[in-house]
């Protein structure tokens, strides 16, 4: 009877120790406000997440598929695809605020000569993260790339998240 009163005590309590993400989040250094973490570390208790690259909803359906007024721009795209990220997460009972590592993938917008708008996905990212209602920052990489497999679409992003 004790041994199953023992093993009852050590499965609760690796239970509750499971029900925790243990996340330490490091800021940018020289007090630095740039919304990303410098980097953030889990214990290997932690459940992560991996969630596949996200893309665009079209902004409007009426338009020319692939063109500019299709997708939006850079800001509008990346808004779009945080907003499918939280409804994925959500749907899993996870948040924006559990995101630890974030990858994002810029297409050159062809109205910048080519160039990846940076400012323009941080206008959506700032959106989600590092806000009063949301201050948790991730680990985060932002790459130009050449194209995506949708004709006009400039944003792809894939998260990794821990489970709380």
């Amino acid at each position: 009877m004790k041994r199953v009163a023992y093993l009852t005590l050590i499965g609760t309590g690796l239970l509750a120790g499971a029900a925790q993400a243990d996340v330490t989040r490091y800021p940018l250094p020289n007090n630095s406000t740039f919304p990303i973490a410098a980097a953030v570390e889990t214990s290997a208790k932690t459940d992560l997440v991996f969630e596949s690259g996200k893309v665009p909803a079209p902004k409007n359906k009426d338009a020319e598929p692939g063109s500019a007024e299709f997708w939006g721009n850079t800001e509008d795209q990346t808004v779009s695809v945080l907003n499918r990220i939280k409804e994925s997460l959500e749907s899993k009972g996870l948040g924006m605020g559990d995101v630890i590592k974030m990858t994002v993938f810029l297409v050159g917008d062809p109205a910048m000569d080519n160039q990846m708008d940076f400012a323009g996905f941080m206008k959506g990212y700032t959106q989600f993260f590092g806000t009063k209602e949301q201050p948790n920052l991730p680990a985060r990489s932002a790459i130009q790339i050449a194209g995506l497999a949708g004709k006009g679409m400039l944003v792809e992003i894939e998260v990794i998240a821990a489970r709380p």
